[in-house]
């Protein structure tokens, strides 16, 4: 699998309810902070509606969905790229994740005390987002001082990097999240080995009551607005409640939410969106074992796609035979749509699209 969402936020606006609700598993949830003093991780099952139709159509006597890995990390407060509250400990987690999901508290509840002794989304947010950027300056800083250590070698590259820092360090000085930052590619080349903490892509999750999920609210509109400045989505989720239904059965799960006015629930979204944040498709591989869904970052090419499933397979690489969904759906079957001449036959620079259904033909 390999990519995986870390799940951030103040102490207290349901971190672990919500990651406890998506993965099932057993994180402590209490009310004070610190609960979490070590990341949990969970994996997960990306709900992906068109598996459900691949396998009417081909019937397979097995079906291994694709995943996606959520880390639950503990609680940021002011001070933590000082230390404050076990905060090196928390950054260095954060560190280690491919995106991140930031929760927000969207909800009034006098038995669940705040950190900060009141709701107020804005403030919440840019405490940890000023964690972030204080400790990506740091980052930064240490950074700077090695390449100005190797610039007396006269490198265009060295060079080129202490200017990609500056550009970096003075945006962050403004108070900017890095990845708000206009880099072109071979600057993003030399920024992306910093491993900025404010680099990662970002969604928000509003943790609001049942009244705040059905009619929304006022603290969920401020986190809305956050968001459009920061080019980020915002799921809205009832942690609490998402929590109690859990461990029930799908259909009764379905049949409750629908009861609420709810299509979908909001986890399978969280779920969905922590996936697409990290620019991830799914291609399909079927034979008579098996129908399995495969995870790959937008673009990869087709012997890269085929190396997934065993290193063999892109060594050996010859062609990809793929199958277009709604082409597959339209004639009902493999055999009418390879007597249709409707399989598609790529090679070496075939990039794999979203939904594609592919045999590889390699050689040993």
């Amino acid at each position: 699998m390999g990519f995986n969402c870390g799940i951030v936020g103040l102490p207290n606006v349901g971190k672990s309810t919500i990651f406890n609700a998506i993965t099932s598993a057993n994180s402590v949830v209490g009310n004070f902070p610190f609960t979490t003093k070590e990341p949990h991780s969970g994996v997960v099952t990306v709900p992906d509606e068109r598996l459900t139709i691949l396998v009417k159509i081909f019937k397979p006597p097995n079906v291994i969905p694709t995943t996606i890995e959520f880390v639950d990390i503990a609680g940021l407060v002011k001070g933590a790229n000082k230390g404050e509250g076990l905060g090196n400990q928390f950054l260095a987690h954060i560190r280690e994740v491919d995106a991140i999901a930031h929760v927000v508290r969207c909800y009034e509840n006098e038995n669940v005390v705040h950190t900060y002794g009141s709701i107020d989304p804005k403030r919440d947010i840019e405490i940890v987002e000023t964690e972030l950027i204080l400790k990506d300056i740091e980052t930064i800083q240490k950074n700077l001082q090695e390449l100005e250590r190797q610039s007396k070698s006269g490198d265009k590259k060295v060079r080129h990097g202490i200017e990609v820092c500056q550009k970096l360090k003075n945006h962050l000085g403004e108070g900017k999240l890095a990845r708000m930052l206009n880099l072109d590619d071979e600057e993003k080349e030399l920024a992306c080995h910093l491993h900025l903490l404010t680099a990662k892509p970002v969604m928000f999750i509003a943790n609001v009551d049942e009244e705040g999920l059905t009619k929304g609210n006022d603290f969920v509109k401020i986190v809305e607005q956050l968001a459009v400045h920061r080019g980020s989505k915002v799921m809205v989720v009832d942690g609490e409640m998402e929590a109690e239904i859990a461990d029930i059965n799908y259909d009764e799960r379905e049949k409750f939410l629908k009861d609420l006015g709810i299509s979908e629930s909001s986890l399978d979204k969280v779920i969905k969106e922590g996936y697409w944040l990290l620019d991830l498709i799914t291609f399909y591989t079927h034979n008579e074992k098996e129908l399995r869904a495969w995870t790959v970052k937008k673009g990869t090419k087709a012997p890269k796609a085929a190396g997934k499933i065993h290193t063999d397979f892109e060594k050996g690489f010859i062609k990809a035979e793929v199958i277009k969904l709604k082409e597959l759906i339209a004639v009902g079957s493999d055999a009418a749509l390879r007597e249709k001449g409707l399989l598609h036959i790529h090679g070496k620079d075939y990039s794999i699209e979203d939904g594609d259904v592919v045999f590889f033909r390699f050689k040993v």
